[in-house]
């Protein structure tokens, strides 16, 4: 089948059918998780913002595939909160900091601890290390060691540096998203 034909058909099948995946955003805060919503869902970045308080829930479609983000806290009175909404997502999203290195070993213990809960078994895990336009920020190799993820071996984990700021890498985790919607 040529290409053209192939676009066409790809083009007709988004009309009527979409995918739908849910996810949640997690991660300590002042990482950046709502900062990837914006960018995700208007294409902008805002160097402003406010902590989110609690959650919030947004949805986007891209490339046929409807997208429910839930951005949750991340100060700790609400982390308690991150498993009730990874319950069911079809991926988990860890955004790091990944120039923030004195707030690294806290982001892997509350990483490895929600990992533990039975009820969150086998969904993917997406880390995205944001912040990469800053000099001192990690490698995803390097924020692969410094939070344990080697060892994480009952689920598909992947991992990104990215720059909301500067949309880094923002194209390879929306196909990796995309990838995993139903």
């Amino acid at each position: 089948m040529s290409a053209w034909v192939q676009s066409v058909l790809e083009w007709l099948r988004s009309l009527f059918f979409h995918k739908e995946m849910e996810l949640s955003l997690i991660g300590l805060q002042n990482a950046g998780k709502t900062s990837l919503v914006n960018v995700l869902t208007t294409g902008q970045f805002h160097e402003d913002m406010i902590p989110t308080v609690g959650f919030n829930m947004r949805k986007v479609t891209k490339g046929g595939v409807v997208i429910k983000l839930w951005d949750l806290g991340g100060q700790t009175r609400f982390r308690s909160m991150w498993e009730r909404y990874c319950r069911g997502v079809q991926a988990i999203v860890f955004v790091v900091d990944s120039a923030d290195l004195d707030s690294l070993e806290a982001a892997k213990e509350e990483l490895h601890s929600l990992l533990t809960k039975p009820s969150l078994a086998g969904i993917p895990l997406l880390v995205l290390g944001n912040k990469n336009d800053l000099p001192e920020a990690l490698s995803a190799n390097e924020l692969i060691e410094r939070l344990g993820l080697r060892v994480v071996s009952d689920r598909e984990t992947c991992v990104y540096s990215i720059s909301c700021k500067r949309q880094a890498n923002i194209d390879v985790t929306l196909r990796w998203l995309q990838a995993h919607a139903r």
